[in-house]
């Protein structure tokens, strides 16, 4: 089994279960930090911070962290740590283009998936998943 970062695992149960984009932002603020400022973990915490400003009605911050997370993850492989980064560029390129007719067309916010390809990846996650919930 790959031993993956214990913050990089809360960032992800985060971001695909509990949908808590503030708290995504602190875990993964935290690793990124701890990991030398990492242009591909700030990609990550900042599409997260563009669903919470979404979230908070701060359209004009979502584009901004939108365009900024989008654009660190550009020139990564399709998967890296155990995640389909093409796919959540993807998805996050989608979003942004709505946020960016939002004036015209607006709509609510709805929570993006992070697609884990890695099987032991998935089950640390599913594991956190089963801890929160007996500490329920």
């Amino acid at each position: 089994m790959r031993p993956y970062d214990p913050l990089y695992l809360a960032f992800l149960y985060e971001f695909n279960v509990s949908r808590d984009y503030y708290e995504c932002h602190e875990v993964m603020e935290t690793l990124w930090l701890e990991e030398g400022r990492k242009p591909f973990y700030q990609g990550l915490l900042q599409i997260a911070v563009g669903l919470y400003h979404h979230l908070n009605a701060n359209v004009s911050g979502a584009v901004k962290l939108m365009e900024s997370g989008i654009a660190k993850l550009q020139g990564y492989p399709d998967r890296l740590l155990g995640i389909d980064v093409a796919l959540l560029l993807r998805d996050a390129e989608a979003y942004l283009v709505k946020l960016r007719n939002n004036g015209v067309r607006p709509f609510e916010p709805y929570p993006l998936e992070i697609r884990i390809v890695d099987e032991d990846l998935a089950g640390q996650v599913r594991q956190i998943q089963g801890e929160r919930r007996t500490e329920s």
